[in-house]
């Protein structure tokens, strides 16, 4: 499990985020909890103690400091982020910076959202409300014309669900047990994904899901 930092400068918000995230679990697997291992009021404090985290969570009001920048380079790409409100601005940002994943989602998103996202940014991908995410990913998967001369082809009902496991970050062996197939059935369903969204990998599946409204965060 993913060693987590909290960085909010409102006490409150701090402890709300820390008992939703005590309270989200593995799927199947009760005794693997997510732990924050670090919090802080300001990224300066962070910057200065320099914990051995792998995911930073910072909201709205921490992320304006400059301190961000510094503390991604200072983890040279090995840090993930998620950014935690409601600044449409917050993903260019994020993008710009040279971490190892990232992700926006608002404040109040529900444990099993921030639990989800966790669980994606430690496999490298980038999550988001759908909402937040417009203003980083401006062009779309595929030209106008491709679209018309030839559409997509529409994911069945389990290929749908098979994607929206996948953005939560969940292996195959997790979706499997999730949906209550076979590994090898899951495999299936990911290549086929794979072919009609047009994706090479898993992370441009959960891409092309987010831009296309398959996938909901």
């Amino acid at each position: 499990m993913p060693k987590i930092a909290l960085v909010a400068p409102i006490p409150a918000i701090r402890a709300g985020l820390h008992s939703l995230l005590g309270l989200a679990e593995y799927p199947g697997e009760a005794e693997n909890r997510l732990e924050i291992t670090y919090e802080a009021g300001s990224l300066l404090d962070f910057l200065e103690d320099n914990p051995p985290v792998d995911l930073l969570i910072v909201v709205e009001e921490a992320l304006a400091n400059p301190e961000l920048r510094e503390i991604a380079s200072a983890y040279e790409g090995r840090l993930a982020v998620l950014f935690l409100g409601e600044d449409p601005g917050a993903a260019p940002r994020l993008s710009r910076l040279p971490l190892r994943a990232w992700g926006v989602l608002p404040l109040d998103a529900s444990g099993d959202e921030l639990f989800a996202a966790a669980l994606a940014l430690q496999e490298g991908l980038l999550v988001g409300a759908p909402a937040l995410l417009r203003a980083h990913i401006a062009r779309p998967l595929v030209s106008a014309d491709l679209e018309r001369d030839d559409p997509i082809e529409a994911l069945t009902e389990r290929e749908a669900e098979v994607l929206q496991q996948l953005a939560r970050g969940l292996a195959n062996k997790q979706i499997a047990l999730g949906l209550g197939i076979s590994e090898h059935t899951v495999k299936f369903h990911l290549s086929s994904i794979y072919a009609k969204l047009g994706v090479a990998n898993r992370a441009e599946a959960v891409r092309a899901g987010i831009q296309r409204g398959l996938v909901s965060l």
